[in-house]
């Protein structure tokens, strides 16, 4: 029971990320991926997540918030 919740939170964590490139918002997705890394990553310690998932979802987040135009720029 305890894995389950441990894993929605990390569910939470990435949605809050996707919710946030969806909504165009460059900088809320910064922020709640700086959120979401640790918590990530303190999963893959307590063995909840494989480490290479791990590195994947994070890996994607980044990469589609790379893909984000800067504030300012068209």
């Amino acid at each position: 029971m305890r894995n389950a919740s441990h894993r929605s939170t990390v569910r939470t964590y990435i949605k809050k990320v996707v919710s946030a490139i969806e909504a165009h918002d460059r900088e809320a997705a910064l922020a709640a991926f700086r959120d979401a890394e640790p918590v990530i990553d303190r999963m893959v310690g307590k063995g909840i997540l494989h480490r290479n998932k791990a590195a994947r979802h994070k890996s994607r987040l980044a990469a589609r918030i790379g893909a984000m135009a800067p504030k300012g720029t068209a």
